[in-house]
């Protein structure tokens, strides 16, 4: 009977409170800020009430699962992320999705979150040279030069991106210590992105920091687009 009347209820409908609630264990930092700052990037699409009230339905609860979750683990900004959700609402699944990830419109399953939430992991030292293909002389100089680093001896998804290019480079002839100019490189192009968002970091509202976040992420793809067209344009006049 219960079951029923729930469904002549129809579809359950979830203020922004009850939203954060069932985000709060997997997203704790989650505010009401921040999700109506997802909604101004055009994210989600709650629907109101007469009076102006948002209403959340199961999908919109999901379907912000889904962009916390790529924004987290896979540190996409936004902007792609939205390009992703407006193909699956046109029914496509985006082709350089990351590996691994499916998604039908609108829903994200249980085994997606699972799978994401898994992105987020650590890897200890022996992980790392197993997934990187890394020696340990290599790792102990990528190290001893701050290429990569950890934290109580587990290493992120950066250092294993670090590690598995550097195993690379290394059968090109070039060593970590060779490869100490892309950190200062690196410490100086943060520089340029933190004074550029220096702004909107200095605010104490969630919707701020989540603006200066995607704009830093804006900042630094723009950057590597303009040292890649560089290089090559220096490769493009070398006389071969």
């Amino acid at each position: 009977m219960a079951t029923a009347q729930a469904d002549r209820r129809g579809p359950q409908v979830l203020n922004i409170g009850e939203v954060l609630a069932q985000l709060s264990d997997d997203f704790p930092s989650m505010t009401a800020s921040k999700i109506r700052f997802l909604e101004e990037k055009g994210l989600i699409n709650p629907q109101r009430t007469p009076a102006g009230y948002r209403q959340y339905s199961e999908n919109d609860v999901e379907r912000l699962r889904f962009v916390l979750a790529l924004q987290r683990d896979q540190y996409l900004p936004l902007k792609v992320i939205k390009d992703y959700l407006d193909a699956i609402d046109r029914g496509e699944r985006p082709e350089n999705l990351p590996a691994g990830v499916t998604v039908s419109p609108r829903i994200v399953s249980e085994e997606l979150a699972t799978e994401l939430q898994s992105r987020a992991r650590r890897l200890s030292e022996e992980q790392l040279r197993a997934e990187s293909g890394a020696s340990v002389p290599l790792l102990e100089s990528l190290l001893s030069y701050g290429l990569i680093g950890h934290i109580n001896g587990k290493f992120d998804e950066h250092a294993l991106q670090v590690a598995r290019a550097c195993v690379q480079l290394e059968s090109h002839g070039l060593e970590p210590r060779h490869l100490r100019p892309f950190q200062a490189a690196a410490d100086r192009e943060f520089g340029l992105v933190e004074r550029a968002v220096a702004t909107l970091t200095s605010r104490k509202d969630a919707a701020s920091h989540a603006r200066a976040a995607e704009a830093a992420r804006e900042i630094s793809d723009l950057c590597l687009s303009l040292h890649q067209a560089l290089v090559h344009d220096r490769i493009s006049r070398m006389d071969i």
